[in-house]
């Protein structure tokens, strides 16, 4: 065995991989920072639509290239109440679609000139000064670099040919028999769950097609195996994670496995249906500088795939709600998986931002909807008093969960923000990371309000009806003035400056008003110094609640 020629290979063949995959990186790193708002948008179309999700899927798989990430992105939706399983069903199958949008990249076939794109648009993306330009240059680099990867995993292959054992190898299992077939399956299913990227290697498998080192045939099986390995990724997103993103991961492996088992026995059928397509056999050899060349093999690779995934989602699409409802019945949910559902970040969403965004600007609406609870819980028991034990449990829940939010938003945001992104996005993590600490905050003085009441219960004392609907009324006149900016970040729209500041005094005359009234009636009547400095600090805790409102208003007004 030549084993300078194996060095030689795997050099090539390691080398090319990861320029590979580094362009993949950088292609979607750049379509996401030029198409960020765009992508944001698709993802909060999502509805129970089953079109609509399957375009939503197909669009974000496309664009971020990488169904793993897709499918990593739906178990985290899922897993945080934004998705459910049926929405999460409909995206999984869009992509499945946009996953096969890779191999009609590579059919473009530019790699003669791969390293001149890699080299004017990566000078043009380090020096460049307009940051949309910058990352469509680098968008176009990761191009370059994708097609420079494949030239050097192919002239790395090209040798295999030479190579005995490895062709014996490979002939063992091809798919002429339907054992071979199986086999094949496997094969791709397991390097694509050890490489944790179908991108990967379905470029592998085309980059040995296309020097003749694999046969039409056996590229096409291990590429249909390869759709059932890419299932790993979510799977093991899904580990820790709630009942409902179990059977999101679930049903995605699940589709893929439908997929394989009637596509095998007609293996035969569908691969006539290729050549047709392409126009040519796809194994067809020429001659190019004396060397042996394949040039209809990535297209008919590409062909097969594509034709497999749609028609695998055509056979889904009627059935997603009876899916969800077999998943249910599969997996059923125990007393035991019934736990507060914190965010479920996935450290594997570090590599589409936008992403991370998008569903941190959900937590961070999920939160003001959790503040806006606490006040009614709060309300409910200065009016009714110490009976109401559920919503006195409430509070203190709601306050400890929203601690934890806090900090698991802001780990991800500081580490989204560390990296190569355009400004507004920056900006916006920024804006969110300063919300969801108003917000803590917010829910830390509510908590310290009921904590402040249980003090006057324990030392059996109550308020008077006096005391109950002055607190009551500032009670209200803030939540409506939290409502209201609370709606500017759930719907990301703009706030009436001259409401916010007026409003935000009013409430402040309101606070002053009160405590004067207070310290009037200490003239006229003996109270207990504990509800002296209790009613104050209660007042002033309300104070506070205000002035955190306010920061949330100017973060949206844009004093950032």
């Amino acid at each position: 065995m030549d084993y300078s020629l194996l060095t030689l290979i795997f050099f090539n063949v390691s080398g090319g991989l990861a320029i590979f995959l580094l362009g993949l990186s950088y292609m979607s790193g750049g379509i996401q920072a030029v198409a960020g708002l765009k992508l944001r948008k698709l993802i909060s179309a999502v509805t129970n639509n089953r079109i609509m999700a399957i375009g939503v899927g197909f669009s974000v798989t496309a664009l971020i290239q990488s169904s793993s990430a897709t499918s990593v992105m739906v178990v985290s939706f899922v897993n945080s109440g934004v998705m459910t399983l049926v929405q999460a069903i409909g995206v999984i199958l869009g992509a499945d679609i946009g996953t096969t949008v890779t191999g009609w990249i590579f059919v473009l076939d530019i790699g003669l000139y791969a390293l001149p794109v890699v080299g004017v648009f990566g000078i043009l993306y380090l020096f460049a000064k307009n940051e949309k330009f910058k990352y469509i240059s680098m968008m176009l680099m990761g191009l370059g670099m994708i097609f420079f990867g494949m030239e050097l995993m192919k002239s790395g292959f090209m040798p295999l040919r030479e190579v005995e054992a490895f062709l014996n190898l490979f002939i063992r299992f091809r798919p002429d028999h339907f054992t071979g077939l199986i086999a094949c399956a496997l094969i791709g299913a397991f390097i694509t769950g050890l490489v944790q990227s179908s991108a990967a290697s379905v470029g592998i498998v085309m980059g040995m097609a296309s020097t003749g080192v694999l046969n039409f045939e056996t590229s096409v099986a291990l590429v249909m195996g390869m759709n059932l390995g890419t299932t790993s990724t979510a799977l093991l997103a899904s580990m820790g994670a709630s009942v409902n993103a179990k059977r999101a991961a679930y049903a995605h492996t699940l589709i893929k496995a439908i997929g394989l088992v009637w596509v095998l026995p007609l293996f035969p059928f569908f691969l006539k249906i290729i050549p047709v397509m392409v126009g040519h056999d796809p194994g067809t050899i020429r001659m190019q500088n004396g060397v042996e060349t394949f040039p209809f093999m990535f297209q008919g690779i590409a062909i097969a795939h594509t034709i497999f995934n749609i028609l695998n989602v055509l056979l889904h699409l009627p059935f997603v709600k009876q899916m969800a409802l077999l998943l249910e019945k599969l997996v059923p949910e125990h007393s035991k998986d019934k736990q507060v559902e914190f965010t479920k970040f996935d450290t594997r969403m570090l590599g589409s931002p936008v992403i991370i965004i998008e569903q941190s600007r959900r937590e961070v609406i999920n939160m003001g909807n959790s503040i806006l609870g606490m006040f009614n819980d709060l309300e409910t028991v200065i009016q009714n008093g110490f009976d109401e034990e559920k919503c006195i449990r409430a509070v203190f829940r709601k306050e400890e969960e929203l601690d934890v939010v806090q900090k698991e938003i802001s780990i991800f945001l500081v580490e989204i923000i560390s990296k190569d992104l355009p400004y507004a996005q920056i900006v916006e993590a920024q804006a969110q990371l300063r919300i969801t600490d108003e917000y803590e905050s917010i829910s830390d003085y509510i908590a310290n309000i009921m904590k402040l009441l249980l003090k006057l219960r324990d030392n059996n004392m109550k308020l008077s009806n006096i005391k109950i609907n002055e607190l009551t009324g500032i009670l209200n006149e803030l939540m409506k003035y939290f409502d209201y900016i609370n709606n500017s970040v759930i719907f990301d729209k703009g706030l009436d400056t001259t409401y916010v500041y007026a409003e935000g005094k009013a409430i402040t005359h309101h606070f002053r008003d009160l405590r004067n009234r207070h310290l009037h009636r200490l003239e006229n009547e003996k109270v207990e110094p504990l509800m002296i400095v209790t009613y104050m600090n209660i007042l002033n805790s309300f104070r506070r609640i205000r002035d955190h409102a306010v920061n949330v208003a100017e973060v949206m007004i844009g004093d950032r």
